[in-house]
């Protein structure tokens, strides 16, 4: 990462000021929702005309996401006079360009709404999470969720949203192609096979292994054939024989014509227009697709996930907040759980986490999110149970896209026992 942030060096602020205008999602948009309740009782005041400084950088998940953040500025800072919070709502496109580019000019946020966070932790930039999020605020979280962010026994980020994954399939594609829905890669393989011959013009299933999602395909199917990224001791295990097994498999779905046409370059976001215009019968997807397949009056279904162990797996997806160790008096420390705990406040948390279709990270969240949208149900108890990336460890930067070069290498013929030996050996040593 020190490398990296070299680099970053000559790059411009430039970027900072026009990241709000990005629009790449990490998850399909939900519709808007109301701004932020009103926060709650104000942390400090400005009685000697001095306001305490918060500032923030936060993810852009849709095209409302911006606009949500500036109305919680205003509402939290009615409610806190003595706080100026300041949030910059940066593209997914943009944001580590953005957020690296600060870090190496001194210039790091208090709080940062991103994915990863070892990297950061590693170069002991970070403060531990029960130093800057109350206890009260901190008790709401799902326990696995606070998990996947500790290294050596202490949390260092808490998470502020997830997403889990299954497979979407078109009942009536399934239907009239006269197959059930597949639970196991044979089953898959005949279904696909069997949709092809039904009409070839409809993609059977679909793969995304681009820069974008190629580390959730290399998840789904090693998952699916009982391996992973990690062994049982927590060790990187890249390279093992399920692992080979699982990816030739995914790339010789492709190379029989049973997917869409490039999966190097079709990303999920494409992959879910053609599901939703009936051209893709099954695919794997978060939450969030359930709402535009079914404004696009979809006639379909969604169920675990094709498997070769006989253990159906989900993948969980999980971003985060964390706090940047930037010398912080106790005043600005007070002043920055204030604005985590005012996010965090049941209500307008819930509305948020409706607004950017996705799945809460507290209890209280997910009881909320049902209550409001009752389907959100049964993808909670998903997420309860799924799998994560192993973001916690420092290698997973490299991991994520060595796995992804892999895939796209595979693609084009290479030798997938040799692409992953020489994986592991870079990141193991």
């Amino acid at each position: 990462m020190k490398k990296l942030i070299a680099m970053l060096l000559v790059l411009t602020m430039v970027l900072a000021l026009a990241a709000c205008g990005g629009s790449k999602t990490a998850e399909t948009q939900a519709p808007a929702a109301e701004a932020p309740a009103e926060t709650q009782a104000p942390a400090a005041s400005a009685a000697d005309g001095e306001k305490v400084t918060v500032t923030m950088i936060a993810a852009q998940y849709g095209p409302k996401t911006g606009d949500w953040w500036t109305e919680f500025e205003k509402k939290f800072e009615a409610a806190n006079d003595g706080i100026d919070l300041v949030v910059d709502c940066v593209s997914w496109n943009d944001i580590y360009t953005v957020v690296n580019t600060r870090i190496a000019n001194g210039q790091a946020p208090d709080l940062l709404n991103i994915d990863v966070f070892a990297d950061f932790q590693a170069d002991g930039l970070l403060l531990p999470a029960e130093e800057w999020c109350s206890a009260e605020t901190y008790a709401k979280f799902y326990q696995a969720f606070l998990d996947q962010s500790e290294i050596d026994g202490t949390i260092w980020a808490v998470p502020d949203l997830a997403s889990a994954r299954a497979m979407y399939y078109n009942k009536d594609i399934l239907d009239a192609a006269g197959v059930e829905v597949p639970t196991t890669w044979e089953e898959l393989t005949a279904a696909c096979e069997a949709i092809q011959a039904y009409d070839p013009d409809i993609y059977p299933w679909g793969i995304d292994m681009t820069t974008d999602e190629g580390q959730a395909a290399f998840a789904y199917y090693t998952w699916g054939n009982g391996g992973g990224f990690v062994d049982d001791n927590d060790e990187w295990a890249l390279n093992s024989a399920e692992n080979v097994a699982a990816v030739e498999y995914a790339v010789g779905l492709v190379k029989a014509g049973l997917t869409n046409s490039d999966p190097a370059t079709n990303t999920r976001y494409d992959l879910q227009d053609l599901f939703c215009a009936g051209k893709l019968a099954m695919m794997i997807a978060p939450n969030a697709l359930s709402s535009q397949a079914g404004e696009a009056g979809v006639n379909y279904g969604f169920a675990a996930i094709p498997n070769n162990s006989g253990t159906s797996v989900s993948a969980g997806v999980m971003d985060r907040i964390m706090c940047f160790d930037n010398g912080q008096t106790a005043e600005q420390m007070a002043a920055i759980t204030a604005v985590v705990d005012a996010f965090y406040d049941d209500e307008p948390y819930a509305e948020w986490v409706l607004m950017e279709g996705f799945l809460p990270a507290t209890s209280a969240g997910g009881e909320a999110c049902a209550a409001a949208d009752p389907a959100m149900g049964a993808w909670i108890d998903i997420v309860g149970s799924a799998k994560f990336y192993p973001t916690a460890k420092a290698e997973w930067a490299d991991v994520k896209q060595g796995v992804i070069d892999v895939e796209q290498q595979a693609l084009l013929g290479g030798n997938v026992q040799e692409l992953l030996d020489a994986l592991q050996a870079e990141i193991a040593g």
